[in-house]
């Protein structure tokens, strides 16, 4: 599958990518608000939607060659991934105080939800709606799904018991 050119006076299309792009955001951010993240949902819009613009200025540039507009567009994706990876570290905190035996990382999984944002808003902004929103379920699953398998103790982690002598005993008795 080919990424589409567009041409920039394609307004159906422009709207259709930006606004799914932001759609999108939308719902991730949305997901991440209710849990009092830091980032919520205006922040994951403005993110996606920011990406798909960036992505799209090189595949409206009239060019001679479709070999500078791909490489204009890779150097774009990179461009974009690098700076959301700095939004996203500012996210991440690392809690520590006396009370504390180890210091406490927080906002890994919204510096995360923030760089797939990106990464979905550039997909559709490419016209790969498809993996946008595929991507976009996926990640919904993994935010929520996860999260109540985890409360349901399906994948919590226990500690192996520490049988004590009597219980042995008692066990070897039976």
């Amino acid at each position: 599958m080919s990424v589409m050119f567009i041409n920039h006076n394609d307004w159906l299309q422009i709207t259709f990518r930006l606004t799914l792009a932001l759609l999108v955001g939308c719902v991730i951010g949305v997901n991440r608000q209710k849990g009092g993240r830091p980032a919520g949902m205006r922040t994951f819009m403005l993110v996606s939607l920011g990406a798909a613009l960036f992505v799209m200025m090189p595949l409206q540039a009239e060019g001679d060659s479709p070999y500078a507009a791909t490489n204009a567009l890779s150097r774009t994706i990179q461009g974009v991934t690098t700076g959301v990876g700095f939004i996203g570290a500012g996210l991440i905190l690392q809690q520590s105080s006396p009370a504390i035996e180890r210091p406490k990382v927080r906002g890994l999984t919204t510096a995360a939800s923030i760089w797939i944002a990106a990464g979905l808003g550039a997909a559709i902004g490419c016209g790969l709606w498809e993996t946008g929103l595929i991507g976009s379920l996926l990640t919904l699953i993994t935010l929520s799904g996860v999260k109540r398998l985890k409360q349901g103790r399906l994948l919590a982690f226990k500690p192996p018991t520490v049988l004590k002598e009597q219980q042995l005993t008692d066990v070897a008795e039976d």
